[in-house]
């Protein structure tokens, strides 16, 4: 049986894995605050923590890299939280460090991101307080030599000897998520240039086998029904209460799509390709301007 101090042990060690990530207001130049959440929703929770039923995490993809322009959200040049101030990097090249990545799990789980996207714990992204939003990193685990390429999306950690903050994927990848901590090298890549090396077989989005199927269906002239996903999300909960709030501000209906345990949540159907600019604008009224098209089957 274990002890009462190893058990006080792994409590605190799970305490202090995320709950000071990059998910906290973050008071930009000006007075703006770039990323707030409302009393009892994530910081209900007094910790992070693991998932309940944990998916297999192992073999979920890297992130792949591509030119994006930067967030509208969370790149302003200076920006301060609990009292000190940090600067954005005006650009990712040649961006190196060595330090220490911690995570964050279920308790940011579904929440907006510094940029204005939604967290989710299983796919391949982290936090950083200094890189443009996004921009893409290749972190490797010093003590074991597992690599892993994440989306940078998010701000933080908070806590001065800290590096990243990673999702809950990259961090298991990486095998640091039992001592919440893991000493690392973090080096920006450059789309353009990591494409080039690939080849250039990797032009686009991990969701693009999705995009292109879609495309083809718009040219036919919408001849089954559309989507605009919104989010793929790995709790059923956190896709309910995503779904509900779009419901209640949206004139679309929005339904859940779930396969390999995930739930992706969507916009409609919507009948004719002319409905699909006015849906995107609402969307980007309530901060996702991330949507992009799907078919019916999807």
């Amino acid at each position: 049986m274990k002890s009462w101090w190893s058990i006080m042990c792994v409590g605190l060690l799970l305490a202090g894995c995320a709950g000071d990530g990059g998910h906290r207001a973050v008071k930009e130049a000006g007075g703006e605050v770039a990323s707030t959440d409302e009393a009892g929703g994530r910081y209900a929770m007094s910790s992070d923590a693991y998932p309940q039923e944990p998916p297999d995490v192992s073999r979920v993809p890297d992130a792949v890299p591509r030119p994006e322009p930067r967030s509208r959200a969370g790149n302003k040049a200076t920006y301060e939280v609990w009292g000190k101030t940090y600067h954005v990097l005006p650009d990712a090249s040649g961006y190196e460090r060595r330090g220490t990545a911690s995570w964050y799990g279920k308790k940011f789980h579904g929440y907006a991101t510094s940029n204005g996207e939604i967290y989710d714990m299983y796919k391949m992204s982290a936090a950083h307080r200094n890189l443009p939003l996004p921009s893409y990193a290749r972190v490797t685990n010093l003590d074991n030599g597992r690599s892993v390429i994440v989306r940078v999306n998010d701000r933080g950690p908070f806590h001065s000897e800290r590096e990243i903050d990673l999702s809950y994927a990259a961090a298991a990848r990486l095998d640091i998520l039992d001592r919440g901590t893991g000493r690392v090298r973090v080096e920006a890549i450059d789309p353009e240039t990591w494409q080039a090396d690939q080849g250039g077989e990797a032009t686009a989005s991990p969701d693009s086998a999705e995009r292109r199927p879609v495309a083809k269906a718009a040219d036919r002239g919408a001849s089954e029904p559309i989507y605009l996903q919104v989010a793929a999300l790995g709790s059923a909960d956190n896709a309910e209460a995503l779904k509900d709030r779009l419901e209640g501000t949206l004139s679309q209906p929005v339904r859940i799509a779930s396969a390999a345990g995930l739930y992706r949540v969507q916009v409609g159907p919507l009948q004719h390709t002319d409905q699909v600019g006015p849906v995107r604008g609402q969307l980007r009224r309530v901060g996702f301007d991330k949507a992009f098209i799907v078919n019916g089957a999807d």
